[in-house]
């Protein structure tokens, strides 16, 4: 993959394309999850390229949510504040559990939740520790219609509100377009276009953009 892509303080964007186009790929090296062949990442003015995940500034968002099914939603929340004192980590859990309407389901597990409120529990958990980066994989992918398109005004309205940077990967043009400020899509490892939902569906610059925004 060779290409350049700039995201903006605060910024929502999405990486848009079908399975295989690197998509998750990108992201992973962005997590430091992988190392990429060439080039660099950076955060802000920081090369981040070869630091280890744990010292790159993100909260990031699995497909599969991976929640701890033997620690309550609190223990899950405080999992990424470990070594803080414990009147801090209960502040910011207890902001957390606020910030994602789960205040009364702190002592639940995992496994008496809904779809819904795992996700939130996940956001709440990769939010604690105040990164400056959100990395979100196919975040709605495992839930059905209904529930999805309510968590992505959800998600988005959050993510304005905490002016958060946010990178999030989805196969889906509704997700992208509804939730992103710039969207880039991508095919056969790079971007072909990078723009806003209004720029990729009404000035597709591709063949490829256009069919698979569906813009015919």
């Amino acid at each position: 993959m060779v290409f350049s892509l700039e995201i903006k303080q605060g910024e929502l964007v999405c990486l848009l394309g079908p399975s295989g186009c690197g998509k998750t790929t990108l992201l992973r090296c962005i997590a430091g999850l992988e190392t990429q062949d060439h080039g660099s990442i950076f955060n802000y003015d920081n090369n981040i390229s070869h630091l280890p995940p744990q010292a790159r500034d993100y909260g990031i968002l699995f497909q599969s949510y991976a929640l701890f099914p033997n620690l309550t939603v609190q223990q899950n929340i405080a999992y990424g504040l470990a070594g803080q004192p414990r009147n801090v980590i209960k502040n910011r859990v207890n902001e957390m559990l606020e910030l994602v309407g789960l205040q009364d389901r702190k002592k639940k597990y995992p496994g008496e939740l809904s779809g819904g409120q795992q996700q939130r529990v996940a956001l709440a958990r990769a939010l604690a520790p105040a990164p400056s980066l959100l990395l979100l994989d196919e975040p709605m992918s495992a839930l059905d219609a209904q529930v999805r398109e309510h968590l992505c005004v959800e998600l988005r309205n959050l993510q304005q509100s905490l002016n958060i940077t946010t990178l999030m990967v989805t196969h889906n043009q509704d997700e992208a377009m509804l939730m992103a400020d710039r969207i880039a899509v991508m095919n056969n490892g790079k971007v072909e276009q990078y723009g806003s939902s209004e720029e990729i569906y009404n000035h597709p610059q591709t063949p490829f953009v256009a069919e698979f925004c569906r813009k015919r």
